[in-house]
Order: C-alpha cells, then structure tokens, then sequence
C-alpha cells in the first residue's frame, strides 16, 4: 500500500478537552496541536466574526504547518444582553453569571474552519445555539457549582452533564454545538474533504 491510497491526516487545532471528546465520536484517528493566537476581541468586532476569525486563524496556522492533513479549526463565543461573555475562571464570576442569565436566554457563537492546504479544501460555518434558563434560585446555583466546577466553561455550566438541569430549552440545529464543536456540519464539510465518515 503506498501512501496515496491512505487517508490524510487529521488534526484539531485545539487543546480543549470538550472538542478532543467530540471529535472522537467519529472513530477515527486524530492529532491535536494549539496554535497560539490572540483571542483579543478587535475593535467593532461582533461577536460573530469574533468566533469566525478564532476558528479561521487556528485552523490555517496549524494547516500552513501540515499542509498534508485535514485541519479542523473552531472557537465559541457567548452572547447576553448584546455583549459577549467568557470564561468565569472563578466561583464568584461563576456564580454572577448564571444568576443573571435566570429566566432569559444566551446565545452561543460556535465556528468551525476546515482547511487542507494540499487540494485548497476551506469551508466555515457559524453555529447559534440559544440556551434558554430556567428561572434560578442562589442555593440552586451554589449547588451547581460546588458539583461541577465549570470555571473553564463559557456561560459557567456544562451541558454535556449537570448543567442540563438549569435550562428550560435549547433551540439548535446540532446539539453539539453548544459543547464546543457542531458535529454534523463538521462531518459534512470533512467528507467532502477526502475523509469518509462514517
């Protein structure tokens, strides 16, 4: 067998645990490298095209390096209020956070960038997940946290798990989106890439 007849490489340019566990439901070999890029929002930049640029720019340094591999490039942003929100880091930003989303609705950006240098293959698609939260109590949040610690989570709780408890509806077209990475676009664009799936 020579190495034409093999499928190309795939990588994810991310270090994010939740994308590495999504991507692997499609069972098939990948790689993960972190491209270092500047996630400091520009001036007059939406959302958006926040969450585009981030997954464009990571996906084609790590192609511009691998021009032989399938490279999945991605980032999520959240909207309330009009204004975007990140990643609480700590208890008290934490437990702000959820309290304020009580009864409303937020709104999670996520892009996906898939780049193969070697044939010029580049496709993108922006994911809006709306997560609508139920109305919160102080002692229902502390007990949230003090479960699952989702300090590294945008919009302070995990889907995948406990955080399901806190929300009235999510109103998707791909329900893992809202985890980090929109599996069935991803498929899509990744087979008419070159990779079969399933």
């Amino acid at each position: 067998m020579n190495n034409e007849s093999l499928p190309p490489k795939l990588i994810l340019a991310s270090s994010s645990k939740y994308r590495q566990n999504l991507l692997q439901r499609f069972v098939i070999p990948f790689a993960c490298h972190a491209p270092d890029v500047d996630e400091t929002c520009r001036n007059n930049e939406s959302p958006a095209e926040l969450a585009g640029r981030l997954a464009y720019q990571k996906a084609a340094l790590v192609s511009a390096e691998n021009p032989q591999a399938i490279v999945i490039g991605s980032d999520q942003v959240a909207v309330f209020e009009g204004r975007s929100i990140g990643k609480p880091g700590e208890h008290s930003v934490a437990k702000a956070q959820l309290l304020s989303f009580s009864g409303k609705v937020v709104e999670f950006l996520t892009a996906v960038s898939v780049q193969y240098a070697d044939t010029g293959f580049a496709e993108f698609h922006l994911d809006s997940t709306r997560v609508c939260f139920r109305p919160l109590r102080e002692d229902e949040v502390e007990r949230y946290l003090e479960a699952e610690s989702p300090y590294d989570c945008a919009g302070a709780f995990k889907a995948e798990s406990l955080g399901i408890t806190l929300f009235e509806r999510i109103i998707s077209d791909d329900p893992t989106a809202l985890i980090g990475l929109p599996l069935i676009r991803t498929a899509a664009m990744l087979r008419r890439a070159g990779l079969n799936l399933p």
